[in-house]
């Protein structure tokens, strides 16, 4: 249980930019009061951008979201010259307790904050209360976690399942492979879901087809997995459509996966940048075809509810509500 009113601080720090919040708890329901966008890189540590942020304000508690692993109380950030430092923020801002946590756990906890609005229905499903979830979300990277209820909310339990071994289901898929494993002879699913991933795919592709100009200087130009997203979703080049149709394929089968790992009766949430932007794709119906492809669990997944995050800030919201269950810790 949260106070009866509580204020937070909440953040989600990247190594491009940093989003800080704050956010006012009221009988366990959240409301987002200011908030602030920065550039990381125009700080050597969180501290001072904190303290500018708050400008006097004293929540009883903060939580920061770090695209880090989380260890200790003072981290660096995997990719860029910037600490985070627990302590020195809880005794510099003169705040009681301060939680760091990893990126996608916050995005986790976010769940509980987000609305009905704030998800695309891939599969409607019939949601078991209280029943374990399961988070898969691909970006950067592909993150996964599972969530398990602990009396009042969700609680989360990351995971490195974007890291296992990637096991191709028919010829394509075992060709994709062969092309992977020749620059890396480990091919994690994280090689497929994710920017770089649905790159690689286009690539192995045109071993054997062609691009169109078009496309190809819409990649010279710009961001390749971006342009190879645009060209598929609107049609106008056959290999990003082949491409982007092997990548949700592949995303569907590591979903239903993971729901089989967790026995996810409490539903499957798709998260990361991508999901968002390829949506009219995914409701297309070959991902939850390959949710569900699984021998005799088939009408067991068909019974799993699926959605997709459309929220953008559902860390910074996970990350409040994350701070205000470590104030009642602490």
């Amino acid at each position: 249980m949260f106070p009866a009113v509580m204020t937070v601080l909440a953040g989600d720090v990247g190594g491009t930019k940093t989003f800080l919040a704050l956010g006012r708890i009221e009988a366990g329901r959240l409301t987002i009061e200011r908030e602030a966008r920065f550039s990381t890189g125009d700080f050597a540590a969180l501290t001072p951008m904190v303290r500018a942020f708050l400008s006097g304000a004293a929540p009883a508690s903060a939580c920061f979201g770090i695209a880090a692993p989380v260890a200790g109380r003072r981290i660096k950030l995997t990719n860029r010259e910037f600490w985070i430092d627990a302590d020195e923020i809880a005794s510099d801002c003169g705040i009681a307790t301060v939680r760091l946590i990893n990126d996608f756990a916050a995005i986790g906890y976010g769940l509980d904050a987000l609305a009905e609005s704030d998800l695309e229905t891939l599969q409607a499903g019939q949601e078991q209360p209280h029943a374990p979830r399961a988070l898969i979300g691909a970006g950067t990277g592909l993150g996964e976690a599972i969530l398990v209820w602990q009396g009042t909310h969700y609680e989360v339990l990351s995971s490195e399942g974007g890291h296992v071994d990637f096991a191709p289901v028919n010829a394509a898929q075992i060709a994709l492979l062969r092309f992977l494993a020749q620059a890396d002879g480990h091919v994690s699913y994280e090689r497929i879901l994710s920017g770089a991933g649905l790159v690689s795919i286009f690539e192995h592709l045109c071993a054997t087809h062609s691009p169109s100009s078009a496309l190809r200087d819409a990649i010279e130009q710009g961001d390749p997995a971006a342009a190879i997203s645009a060209f598929g979703l609107d049609q106008r080049d056959a290999l990003a459509q082949a491409a982007l149709a092997l990548f949700v394929q592949i995303y569907g089968q590591q979903a239903g996966n993971l729901a089989l790992t967790a026995l996810a009766q409490g539903g499957v949430y798709i998260a990361g940048g991508i999901a968002p932007k390829i949506i009219a794709r995914l409701k297309s119906g070959d991902f939850i075809e390959a949710f569900r492809a699984k021998g005799r669990y088939r009408e067991w997944l068909a019974r799993i509810p699926v959605k997709v995050v459309m929220n953008p800030k559902v860390g910074l919201l996970g990350a409040a509500l994350a701070a205000g269950r470590g104030h009642e810790a602490h």
